[in-house]
């Protein structure tokens, strides 16, 4: 039979912390039962965190489902991509860069950023010519010149031949951002049909490689390649299966390329967002369910474009990343994503 432990000297000591740990919780409950008698056991209404010069829209958003692929033009709320507040300073002067996806989103940001920056810009884009030529007007507004091409990711000729009308076009390619995406979400994994599975993974995965693959033999020493992943790539999504094997497909391609095209000269890096308010959602989502689009996250709200698109000028930039290769930069809106 064990037997209690005999009290010692030190039992009044324990005893009397065990007391002082008590003291402390009734403190606590005392300020929670006062808080909790103050609000009238009505929950705090949590407000969208804002911490840049200006405040970006919140939940609830407009109710609005897009037809695919989604026009910025046609979304009742215009994502913000303009970054009034940036001020260029030649960061990317006199370089060339290629953004697939540029015509709308994260792209159009970046692309205007870019050329904000000093930089020419090719956009290949599907076929959202409106959203293109809006996109195109930006940069040559911030004084540089846009090239537009329609194509398909898919098509490894396309990169190929993007790639090429490119650097006849502007005579070099300095960097390539790897930017667009197809995105459906879905209940079930039963739900993913393969023709949809196989559309996931060529545009988001294939279209990346192509890319790559196409630029390479045109990149020198000092170029870069900047990824776009996501959250959903680093935590996963229930309702984006395939969308999420693909893009922590190119985090892990990210890495292993930097690895590869180290000796050479030429980073490569991503971008992991969180929700950002673009065609891409409202184009995946229900009406009813983009209203909160964002909310989930520790600030409350989804990203904005012009919020995303200075990241991909520090990754861009040798003057601000040239010892930084092979990282997938998180810009999520919640603390400690991996």
């Amino acid at each position: 039979m064990t037997q209690a432990p005999t009290p010692d000297a030190s039992g009044n000591e324990t005893e009397a912390v065990a007391q002082k740990q008590r003291r402390i919780q009734q403190q606590q409950d005392a300020k929670d039962a006062e808080k909790e008698q103050q609000s009238g056991g009505q929950e705090k209404e949590e407000k969208a965190v804002q911490t840049g010069n200006a405040e970006q829209p919140a939940p609830p958003l407009p109710a609005q489902h897009l037809e695919k692929p989604g026009l910025e033009a046609d979304m009742e709320l215009q994502p913000r991509f303009m970054a009034d507040g940036y001020r260029g300073s030649g960061k990317l002067e006199g370089l060339t860069a290629l953004v697939t996806g540029g015509d709308s989103g994260i792209g159009r940001a970046v692309s205007v950023l870019f050329a904000r920056e000093g930089a020419d810009v090719a956009i290949l884009y599907l076929n959202e010519h409106a959203d293109a030529e809006e996109t195109k007007r930006c940069i040559e507004a911030e004084g540089r010149r846009c090239l537009l091409m329609p194509g398909d990711v898919k098509n490894a000729a396309v990169c190929r031949s993007a790639v090429e009308k490119t650097v006849k076009e502007f005579g070099k390619l300095d960097i390539l951002v790897n930017n667009a995406a197809f995105q459906e979400h879905a209940d079930s994994l039963e739900d993913i049909t393969e023709e949809r599975f196989d559309e996931t993974l060529r545009t988001n995965i294939y279209g990346y490689f192509h890319m790559a693959k196409a630029a390479l033999p045109h990149l020198k020493r000092g170029a870069c390649i900047i990824n776009t992943g996501s959250v959903t790539g680093l935590e996963g999504s229930a309702k984006l299966l395939d969308y999420s094997a693909t893009k922590g497909a190119i985090h892990a391609f990210t890495k292993s390329l930097a690895s590869n095209l180290i000796e050479k000269g030429i980073r490569v890096n991503a971008v992991a967002p969180g929700p950002v308010w673009t065609p891409l959602n409202p184009a995946d989502k229900t009406a009813q369910d983009i209203q909160k689009f964002g909310a989930d996250t520790d600030m409350k709200r989804p990203a904005q474009p012009e919020e995303l698109s200075p990241a991909y000028v520090f990754l861009a930039s040798p003057v601000c990343s040239s010892y930084i290769t092979g990282i997938v930069l998180p810009i999520t809106g919640s603390v400690g994503a991996m």
